[in-house]
């Protein structure tokens, strides 16, 4: 077998395979305008792209720094690979299938926090710099106690906030050098949530009034919403196959559905900063964005959290092939259309509602992902609480009764969070079958105790009585403790998927 060359600056530059669209030397040039957190799937798959596709096209003409909080890792493969990638973009729009391979050339470089913290600082004094863009998981915008003169700060809003006072004293406070800031962590107003982070963080570390107010008044953070199925790294003989075809090994290549929204809460400052919007109408900037939130985080996110206990418990690995299975599949379509729909505590044009409900199932069914219902499951105790909880009590306020599919989802996360091996890294692990499962939840201790010490039933009310998981006395909500009972209790007693196959036959009308 032939040995392939990596992906690099040179590999691209010598345009050696026309199976892909390579970047010029003129690309590669940009200055760098943007300072990232993060190097996840998802900013390559979306912001990055959207980048990189406006570079192409001579509208935004900038870079990307790449701050990672650690060592090792992907910041290995970047620095081998010049910072260049390849994203797969794969999947059907209307009837037309996509299919298209990128090397995008949006990132310039990737700076290790950890040890190269005073490189993170300098680039703040740099004139080019424009936007911040962060997506540091949904448990990244809190505040904790932090000191911005650490080196680095331990949080992210720790280290966004020592960035910024960096900037603020190299060019004196000069209001025209504010920042264009962008979260894209699933977290409801996260630009709003991250600024107020900022400030208090700003008075507690003791910062002068000057500073806290060009913070205020310089810079703007805005809400936003990202929404593109990115599983990232494909399997094994799939990747293969890529390499084959394009000719080198790239250990950053990732795979991407085509369907892609940006959706920023902003003005026109705003606009004309993130002047990539123009190239792509995936890119969506106006004052109010929170029915783009809504449908995508009631209806794409909380299916998948309340499906992928259920569906990994009854043996499937993928979405996708979740999707081939009838019995899945007419749970995720009842769920998302009956229960989480008429759950969505926003006003919604209903009709917009079910043409959006009906692109997640296309997207769901698209032939090209792979989407791992394990990793859909970590942080799963915090997902349910934001995607779901608000959802389940606006259904009951409209409706009254037990969403069963709702109920039969949470069940099937209670069980799923059934810890029964603790490994000396602190991670619980549950079973299904003989296998074992990592559960990557910062809850997985708490349910661990609960299993070992409690029935279903006291299980269940226990759990749904807790205001530290919900905020609210889930077990309040007529009906919803009991049903949510006998489900877990047929899980137990007959298997996952012999209760889901029961539940949906029980829905058939005769």
């Amino acid at each position: 077998m032939t040995t392939m060359s990596y992906l690099s600056r040179p590999l691209a530059l010598a345009g050696a395979t026309t199976a892909v669209a390579l970047p010029t030397e003129h690309l590669l040039a940009l200055p760098e305008k943007v300072l990232q957190f993060g190097t996840g799937v998802l900013l390559r798959g979306l912001p990055d792209y959207f980048i990189d596709k406006a570079n192409r096209q001579g509208v935004f003409n900038g870079r990307i720094v790449v701050v990672k909080s650690t060592d090792g890792g992907d910041i290995n493969a970047f620095d081998r690979q010049d910072g260049l990638y390849t994203l797969c973009v794969r999947g059907v729009e209307g009837e037309q299938t996509v299919e298209e391979n990128i090397v995008c050339s949006a990132i310039s470089r990737v700076l290790s926090a950890k040890s190269q913290w005073a490189e993170v600082l300098k680039f703040a004094a740099s004139p080019e710099l424009q936007v911040v863009i962060s997506n540091t998981t949904e448990v990244g915008i809190q505040l904790t106690a932090d000191d911005i003169k650490q080196n680095p700060p331990q949080s992210f809003p720790g280290k966004l906030l020592a960035v910024l006072y960096a900037r603020y004293q190299a060019f004196g406070g000069d209001k025209s050098k504010g920042l264009v800031i962008v979260p894209t962590e699933l977290v409801p107003e996260n630009g709003t949530k991250l600024e107020g982070i900022l400030l208090e963080l700003a008075h507690r570390n003791g910062l002068d009034s000057e500073f806290i107010d060009w913070l205020e008044t310089a810079n703007q953070c805005c809400n936003s919403l990202v929404d593109r199925i990115v599983p990232g790294r494909p399997d094994s003989g799939t990747l293969n196959a890529l390499h084959e075809q394009l000719g080198y090994e790239d250990d950053l290549l990732t795979i991407s559905e085509s369907f892609r929204l940006w959706a920023i809460q902003g003005d026109e400052r705003v606009r004309e900063v993130l002047s990539f919007s123009q190239v792509d109408e995936g890119v969506v900037i106006q004052p109010d964005i929170n029915e783009f939130r809504e449908l995508k985080l009631r209806l794409l996110n909380g299916t998948h959290t309340l499906s992928c206990g259920l569906a990994f418990l009854s043996g499937f690995e993928t979405v996708r092939s979740a999707m081939e299975d009838d019995g899945m599949a007419a749970f995720i379509s009842h769920l998302m259309l009956d229960d989480l729909l008429p759950g969505i505590p926003y006003p919604v044009d209903a009709a917009l509602a079910k043409r959006f409900g009906g692109q997640v199932l296309d997207r769901f069914r698209n032939p090209y992902i792979d989407h791992r219902w394990l990793a859909i499951t970590m942080n799963f105790s915090t997902k349910m609480q934001m995607r779901n909880v608000p959802t389940l009590l606006h259904y009951y306020e409209q409706r009254g009764n037990v969403p069963q599919y709702f109920a039969l989802g949470f069940a099937a996360y209670l069980l799923f969070m059934r810890g029964v091996q603790q490994e000396e890294d602190g991670v619980w692990y549950g079973h299904t079958g003989s296998e074992l499962y990592p559960i990557q939840d910062d809850k997985a201790g708490y349910f661990a105790d609960l299993w070992s010490r409690l029935a279903p039933e006291e299980l269940t009310r226990t759990v749904l009585q807790s205001h530290a998981l919900w905020g609210h006395d889930l077990s309040h909500l007529p009906g919803f403790t009991a049903q949510v009972t006998t489900y877990l209790q047929q899980m137990l007693a007959q298997g996952v998927r012999a209760t889901l196959a029961k539940h949906i036959s029980s829905q058939v009308p005769a």
